[in-house]
């Protein structure tokens, strides 16, 4: 297939091409910007110097297309998506813009307009280990965010139980300064971010709606979640620690009995023996979540810790998982790769 890349330039971008330029069913790999048309690859990313060495192409001019990946900012990708529709292109959205099915939580939380509302009815939520059927017959796929992809996938087996008070979700949440993108700014320099631990946007991040209205799909209800993102002086990872209050009282090992024999069919969930908990290194550069479960008997919460590599399975690596989905074909085809150590 003959795959585009459009904001190949950001982080995202540099990360899908990585996977893309190798995966076996990958004619052309052909990147595109609606910032920086005629510079070299090469020029924006050395490290691919003699790898790749095209000119970067104005996204307006793309033809002869079968799945673009959007890796562009919010905003962008809902004005391109419907001409990339029109060309006959299937179009993989990493922006965040179809997300989000009610238009006004999209204007509240992202400040900007919504994506036309026939798009918006077309996109399929790409929660690659859960939403399979409908992503295998999808033309607009709408990639998770990356603090929704680990909270959502820790999450999942307890709330589709119905065994959760959908109002005692606390999610305390820690990210690489890799997701907050290539651009430069106070917030993530180096000065500023060195030796430092902070906490941004808490109760205001606009992932929140993200993960409570697929929340409320699974319990059939509103849910409302206390959520808390942190950055942390590194540059790879997320790790986000559940806490939710029980509706019956279970032990720590029939907690990952269940987690277990839930994702027993998905190779890139890893679920943690009772005692041993994840950490950010051991999935970087891969396409794994960690999980690791804990019952606090005496309190009756769950404890779950999920880990992923933002990167990754919060960003490009789902979205690679996802175009296989699309295809039909093994949903590891491509990302097979060892997480790096040390």
């Amino acid at each position: 297939m003959n795959i585009g890349i459009t904001g190949s330039t950001g982080y995202g971008g540099v990360e899908l091409y990585r996977l893309l330029a190798n995966h076996p069913y990958t004619e052309k790999c052909i990147l595109y910007t609606s910032t920086q048309g005629g510079k070299l690859y090469s020029d924006v990313y050395p490290h691919l110097s003699g790898i790749q060495e095209d000119s970067l192409i104005n996204v307006e001019e793309a033809e002869g297309i079968d799945v673009m990946f959007v890796a562009a900012p919010p905003g962008v990708s809902s004005e391109l998506t419907p001409k990339l529709v029109k060309k006959g292109m299937k179009v993989v959205d990493l922006s965040g813009d179809f997300r989000l099915k009610d238009p006004r939580q999209y204007e509240e939380w992202y400040h900007r307009p919504p994506a036309a509302d026939d798009l918006l009815k077309d996109a399929v939520y790409g929660l690659s280990e859960l939403n399979k059927v409908s992503i295998s017959s999808c033309r607009i796929l709408s990639n998770p965010g990356c603090y929704p992809t680990a909270s959502l996938l820790g999450l999942a087996p307890l709330v589709l139980q119905h065994a959760v008070d959908p109002c005692s979700i606390v999610i305390d949440a820690k990210s690489g300064v890799s997701g907050a993108g290539r651009k430069a700014g106070l917030g993530t320099h180096y000065s500023e971010l060195n030796e430092n631990f902070k906490v941004y946007k808490p109760g205001e991040h606009q992932h929140i709606p993200e993960i409570e209205q697929q929340l409320g799909l699974w319990m059939n209800e509103p849910a409302l979640i206390s959520f808390s993102p942190h950055l942390v002086p590194m540059t790879r990872g997320i790790m986000a620690t559940m806490y939710i209050k029980m509706t019956e009282s279970i032990t720590t090992d029939e907690l990952y009995e269940s987690y277990d024999s839930f994702y027993k069919d998905a190779p890139f969930v890893r679920v943690r023996r009772p005692g041993t908990y994840p950490q950010t290194k051991e999935v970087a550069g891969s396409n794994f979540c960690d999980i690791g479960v804990k019952v606090d008997e005496r309190t009756g919460r769950a404890v779950i810790i999920s880990v992923i590599d933002n990167l990754m399975k919060g960003a490009a690596g789902q979205a690679v998982q996802n175009f296989n989905i699309m295809n039909g074909w093994d949903e590891q085809t491509g990302l097979k790769l060892l997480p790096m150590y040390p």
